[in-house]
């Protein structure tokens, strides 16, 4: 397909950004001083946009452009600008519902297609941390924070159905990055594929034995039609460690071009899936056996903190005041009334527990088999070495795909976590 553009619209360098800053006046008092002292660096290493980050004497802001490829694949694959769209309304509809959890959208331009964002600093990409092994206190915490505020409250739990539904048509227009995810999670890597890749020749044989697995496509299959047709509620649509921005105190989830309405259950099996591949990942980062022993032990435990607090956080804002059509508070008086409601709210976690387990697994394949793998493996310089952390990882994976009913819920997957690493994998190789 060619590239093409609308009128108005062009790629910034970094030569251009002060110039374009400073016809924006809140932004340029925001920095401080003239244009010409303001200091512009491209820091983007994503797979999509450019990402400018603007310092000047009294302040610093970060500016996120759509290009119209995929920046990782150059312009043989195009990619809609309106991508940047749907992150700007997905930013300003989850932030009120998530104060201090996400970045303060300063500006937004509809023809460059650019965001003007809060600087994020000394942050760092969550993923980057943990590949050095660094802890974070407060993180378990503030992202079920996150995850229960945007996935309830977008919800018809929280929302009336005629403002709900409006929201989903709005982001239902955003089919394009939808489409990356159906095709990269849910179809490639159970195929031969060109952009598929892995460890090779170490993981041929493991990914020869997931393409053969007809139980396995079919449940995948199951998740992606799930990922097709439930709009849930609106999802980041991308929720992994390196769309989250961290301190030791501090927790900042970034770049939700993916957002879209969606199973509730793909955001948090995203997220937890992604802790799961840092800890097999641990293996290949330290220096002497057992170096990093306590940091596995913190990643499994940060693994239930988050879904225990997900879950307990979910339920206290259903049984608070809302405004959502769904289960009516008139329905649910009394003993009875509550009783009954306690049994749907179980059911209703139940339900979302064995989707994010699905989800967890299928993020996990993807990323060891697909197109765009993760740094927590790539990073590993001895292929034998990266791969024996990736078969553990796909062997639980799979695990997780095709048992998510009978799992009783994340501790018993940290659990397996933990024995499989023990003994090491099974897995074909």
């Amino acid at each position: 397909m060619p590239i093409t553009t609308p009128a108005g619209y062009r790629a910034l360098a970094e030569p251009d950004v002060a110039g374009y800053l400073a016809g924006l006046p809140a932004i340029a008092a925001r920095l401080g001083g003239a244009p010409e002292r303001w200091r512009v660096r491209e820091v983007g290493d994503g797979n999509l946009n450019l990402v400018f980050i603007v310092e000047g004497p009294d302040g610093a802001v970060c500016v996120k452009q759509a290009l119209p490829y995929v920046r990782v694949a150059g312009e043989g694959w195009p990619m809609p600008l309106e991508r940047a769209f749907f992150e700007h309304r997905a930013t300003i509809a989850q932030a009120p519902r998530v104060p201090g959890l996400v970045p303060e959208m300063l500006h937004y331009d509809d023809e460059l297609f650019l965001m003007v964002m809060e600087r994020l600093d000394p942050h760092i990409i969550m993923r980057k941390g943990m590949i050095a092994g660094t802890f974070y206190p407060q993180f378990a915490g503030q992202i079920a924070e996150y995850m229960a505020q945007t996935l309830f409250g977008s919800s018809d739990l929280a929302m009336p159905a005629a403002a709900k539904k409006a929201q989903v048509a709005l982001f239902c227009a955003n089919t394009e990055l939808c489409k990356i995810t159906e095709d990269l999670i849910f179809t490639d890597p159970y195929m031969v594929h060109a952009r598929n890749r892995w460890t090779s020749p170490q993981l041929d044989a493991a990914a020869a034995a997931i393409r053969a697995d007809a139980p396995l496509k079919r449940a995948v299959s199951l998740l992606k039609l799930k990922f097709l047709t439930e709009a849930q509620a609106l999802l980041h649509g991308d929720l992994h460690t390196g769309s989250i921005m961290v301190t030791d105190r501090d927790t900042r989830v970034i770049d939700p071009e993916f957002a879209f309405y969606g199973p509730m259950g793909f955001d948090v099996g995203k997220l937890l899936g992604n802790l799961l591949m840092s800890y097999f990942s641990q293996d290949g980062h330290e220096r002497r056996p057992g170096e990093r022993d306590a940091y596995r032990d913190w990643i499994l435990a940060t693994v239930d903190e988050v879904w225990n607090g997900f879950a307990r956080r979910f339920v206290a804002l259903w049984d608070g005041p809302r405004a959502g059509d769904a289960f009516p508070p008139a329905l649910f008086e009394g003993a009875d009334g509550a009783a009954s409601l306690r049994l749907a709210q179980a059911a209703f976690l139940r339900a979302l527990l064995t989707d994010a387990l699905g989800y967890a697994g299928t993020a996990m394949i993807r990323r060891t088999l697909g197109f765009a793998h993760n740094a927590d493996f790539e990073t590993i310089a001895d292929p034998d070495r990266r791969a024996g952390c990736e078969r553990l990882n796909l062997e639980l994976a799979r695990e997780l795909i095709l048992q998510a009913p009978a799992i009783a819920g994340w501790s018993e997957v940290t659990a397996r976590a933990r024995e499989l690493r023990a003994r090491g994998p099974r897995f074909p190789g």
